[in-house]
């Protein structure tokens, strides 16, 4: 049962990642852009809801909620000042202003909150429920966890899909030109994409804080760059592939730690990322884009 326990323990890791990939794979789809600052927008959310429930009371999920908002408003402002005036920019200088911004969000919670680490109260009352006559323990918030990405991925999907303001997206991620002459307003899907990416992120790192309760503002930094190879790893661009890669990534990872080694858990999880996509360098769902010059 150890081993189907470390599945479990893996898949709802990998969710928290799938969510997180999402922000990465929306901004790449619409912009071709890579948000190298949407892990630290974890960081912020997580920060946001620690004062709302630990300093003035509130209810977890109300603390989530606001998290969610301020998030949203907070990518906005990034997109409205960081990137947008880089539209046409080369994409080396849009990465360099991702990282800057990046560091800019970290230095900056350390200012405001220092660089102690703070004990993150878990958004779900711990409870285990027991399989298999006690055999196998499933907790409250893994299957929370689950739960949310499966009902966030399939929001988002129908979304995208069916309303007016997701085909905007899916035309804007063909060409932007033609989608800005038949009357979309490009830059308010772009703001409209970053806000749904930062919102979700808000929802992951509160989920990811409540898995491992310590909170600093470094603690986006490694779950984003885990995201992202998650999202490389499904596929950019595919909202499906950001949640196969996301499970992928986590398994592998809980998977390494159980049966390998702690400390070579993340250099597997990187060696999988490389030979996957030497053998498939578009990612798992992902298409390969013919250009015509």
């Amino acid at each position: 049962m150890s081993f189907l326990s470390h599945i479990i323990n893996g898949i709802s890791l990998g969710s928290v990642y799938a969510i997180i990939a999402l922000g990465y794979t929306m901004v790449y789809g619409i912009v071709r852009m890579l948000n190298f600052a949407h892990g630290d927008v974890i960081m912020v959310g997580s920060y946001i809801t620690f004062f709302a429930v630990s300093t003035f009371g509130l209810p977890p999920m109300l603390g989530l909620l606001i998290a969610v908002v301020m998030c949203a408003l907070l990518g906005i402002t990034i997109e409205r000042l960081a990137y947008r005036p880089l539209r046409e920019a080369t994409s080396l200088a849009v990465l360099i202003t991702a990282i800057g911004v990046s560091y800019l969000l970290q230095n900056t919670a350390q200012l405001l909150w220092t660089s102690n680490p703070r004990v993150f109260r878990s958004i779900v009352e711990s409870v285990n429920i027991s399989l298999f006559d006690g055999r196998l323990s499933i907790s409250s918030l893994t299957i929370v966890t689950m739960l949310s990405c499966i009902i966030i991925m399939t929001a988002l999907t129908l979304f995208i899909a069916h309303s007016k303001t997701g085909k905007a997206m899916r035309a804007c991620s063909q060409d932007k030109q033609a989608a800005s002459l038949m009357g979309v307003n490009v830059n308010r899907i772009i703001s409209v994409t970053f806000a749904i990416g930062s919102a979700l992120a808000a929802v992951a790192g509160v989920l990811l804080c409540s898995m491992y309760p310590v909170l600093t503002p470094t603690t986006g930094a490694m779950p984003g760059i885990k995201a992202f190879t998650a999202a490389v790893l499904g596929g950019i661009g595919s909202v499906p592939g950001a949640m196969l890669g996301g499970i992928m990534l986590g398994v592998i990872e809980i998977l390494g730690q159980a049966y390998i080694s702690t400390q070579l858990s993340d250099a597997i999880v990187f060696t999988v990322l490389i030979i996957v996509l030497l053998a498939r360098p578009t990612g798992l769902l992902g298409r390969k884009i013919v250009e015509k010059v």
